[in-house]
């Protein structure tokens, strides 16, 4: 196995490692070919650990490609199962950091929508109640801050996943009209510009959940960063 950049451990034992994935990086393979975080930790474990083979990883939960923040694999087919249910009953508790643009109009609320999604073209849409394959998505936000700049209006906010559907805060964010900094597959604002974003102002800060043996209530938490959070500082 072969070095590569270290990833931020957080947390680790024989059940479980959180770690902080870095943006613009994919959790897992795919079509591009590009190392992934699965692979990069298994290689930093390996390392770390002087392990004879490599290191088991279970993927329970993702991230899409440009966002950060707080995961956790699990290293037993126990604990990817206990995660797993926990995830399904909603007390996997998932915490995210936004940076809007435009203002939302109130300091806080609930986005309640269906989605589809359509894996051909990797998005998710909104449909009606009742479409074949369409899934119910809801979060709750609360306002932080509101700024301004010479381009444009930008809201900051906490958003807390009740249900973790395929793109889901990109695509109920954006259907509103206060769509996620950076984001060029789903903010009109950025569909259009020629400017590679590897980031969006979206961090996953903060996750919740107990541990697979010991029945602990664990929470892990990490600070944004990127060029989308540096608005905060800018427009203090």
């Amino acid at each position: 196995m072969r070095k590569n950049k270290k990833i931020n451990i957080i947390y680790k034992d024989d059940q479980i490692v959180v770690c902080e994935k870095p943006k613009g990086i994919p959790v897992s393979s795919d079509k591009t070919g590009d190392m992934d975080l699965l692979h990069q930790l298994k290689n930093q474990l390996f390392f770390e650990e002087n392990t004879d083979g490599e290191p088991q990883l279970y993927l329970v939960h993702r991230l899409d490609r440009p966002v950060g923040g707080v995961m956790v694999f699990a290293r037993t087919k126990k604990a990817a199962a206990s995660l797993t249910e926990q995830i399904k009953e909603h007390t996997f508790e998932k915490d995210y950091q936004a940076v809007l643009t435009g203002w939302l109009p109130d300091d806080e609320g609930t986005f309640r929508d269906y989605l589809l999604k359509d894996p051909k073209n990797n998005v998710s849409k909104i449909v009606k109640e009742g479409t074949p394959g369409a899934k119910e998505a809801i979060l709750d936000y609360e306002v932080i801050d509101m700024m301004e700049d010479s381009k444009m209006k930008y809201t900051y906010c906490l958003i807390h996943l009740e249900t973790g559907r395929h793109h889901q805060i990109r695509v109920q964010t954006s259907s509103r009209g206060f769509g996620i900094w950076g984001d060029t597959k789903y903010n009109p604002i950025y569909q259009k510009t020629k400017k590679k974003y590897k980031e969006i102002g979206l961090f996953a800060a903060r996750i919740a959940f107990e541990h697979p043996t010991t029945g602990e209530r664990m929470v892990f938490k990490a600070d944004p960063s990127g060029e989308a959070f540096d608005l905060l500082e800018m427009t203090e």
